[in-house]
């Protein structure tokens, strides 16, 4: 696996909507770990931290992940640039979105999504378009590609020679 430089970490925010899978936040939190991204969680989750599913995907990688937590929408919403949620019911595409490397990209719950009032207070709703006899995809798979993307956009990775 090709090793890769951050330029300036810790730009852009991963956010979770009251997850309820452990393990997914969990690969996600691997996920952000390995890209110098925070993730933040807004409550209340589904599950606990000490949950032994969590802890078989996290693994060390807790401790190598900035996390943040807060208690509802309102207090996670204060002093943001931008918050992008990405959502089923987006109608641009995330590759034809123009990324900033401050921008905070929400994820709703693996089972429901966000309420209305969210689609009503964030800067853009974006989608990853799939085929249409198909619902969606792990949040996992959607983070990565998203995340991806933004990184690419900004050139806020590099590559490191071996």
């Amino acid at each position: 696996m090709t090793q890769i430089r951050l330029i300036n970490s810790n730009l852009f925010k991963v956010a979770l909507y009251e997850p309820d899978i452990p393990q997914n936040t969990a690969a996600i939190m691997r996920l952000c770990a390995c890209f110098g991204v925070q993730l933040e969680i807004i409550e209340p989750c589904g599950f606990l931290l000490t949950d032994k599913r969590f802890g078989k995907v996290v693994m060390d990688y807790k401790n190598k992940c900035v996390l943040k937590s807060f208690k509802n929408f309102s207090d996670f919403k204060k002093n943001r640039k931008r918050i992008i949620l990405m959502t089923t019911k987006g109608k641009k595409k995330y590759f034809n979105f123009n990324f900033k490397q401050n921008d905070t990209i929400l994820f709703g719950r693996e089972s429901a999504g966000v309420p209305k009032f969210i689609h009503e207070s964030v800067d853009c709703k974006l989608v990853i378009p799939i085929k249409k006899n198909t619902r969606s995809l792990n949040i996992v798979t959607s983070v990565a590609i998203v995340l991806s993307e933004a990184l690419r956009q900004t050139s806020n990775i590099k590559k490191n020679a071996n």
